[in-house]
């Protein structure tokens, strides 16, 4: 779990970053949900779009999203949402102490 510190400092992070997935009507399915837990064990940031077209509600698909790839869910603001997981291999963000 991130603390509100930790989410915070991800945060301003991410808001320069550009959203490298969309989610379109047919809404999230395992090839997505496989191709972000790649991204997001390079990037370990990453930022995905929901759609104007998609019907579920974006904090929804946050929160099945994270919870399919094993990442933490930074933020939902709109229609975009933030994901962070710790990568094995490429580490680059040291997130602040609690």
């Amino acid at each position: 779990m991130l603390t509100g510190k930790q989410k915070r400092y991800l945060r301003s992070q991410a808001h320069h970053l550009q959203p490298i997935f969309q989610v379109g009507k047919g809404g999230t399915n395992d090839h997505l949900v496989r191709h972000i837990e790649e991204a997001i064990e390079t990037r370990e940031l990453i930022k995905v779009s929901v759609l104007n077209n998609c019907l579920d509600d974006p904090k929804e698909i946050g929160a099945e999203v994270a919870a399919a790839a094993g990442a933490e869910l930074v933020q939902v603001i709109g229609k975009t949402i933030v994901l962070y997981k710790e990568s094995k291999d490429h580490k680059k963000i040291e997130l602040p102490r609690a």
